[in-house]
């Protein structure tokens, strides 16, 4: 069984590469972002094999890069109410 965490980390990749593709497609996002976040995406990935416990350190370094996007590409927050 998967539990939370589990869930919670691949929402957080998802909603990554949904707000690379969003940035990319909307003109928020040039080339050059789009490589530093693809870049810190891979390095986080395969660096975490060299971190003990780096399995708990990937998905909120994936989370961060989240909100990040979410303020370059948006302008700032978004609301939810």
């Amino acid at each position: 069984m998967i539990g939370s965490p589990g869930i919670a980390a691949f929402i957080a990749q998802a909603v990554f590469i949904g707000l690379m593709v969003w940035g990319w497609f909307s003109g928020e996002l040039g080339w050059k972002s789009l490589t530093v976040f693809a870049l810190l995406f891979i390095v986080g990935f395969v660096g975490r094999s060299y971190l003990r416990g780096g399995a708990w350190f990937f998905p909120p370094v994936v989370a961060i890069m989240d909100i990040v996007l979410v303020l370059i590409i948006f302008k700032g927050d978004v609301r939810i109410s």
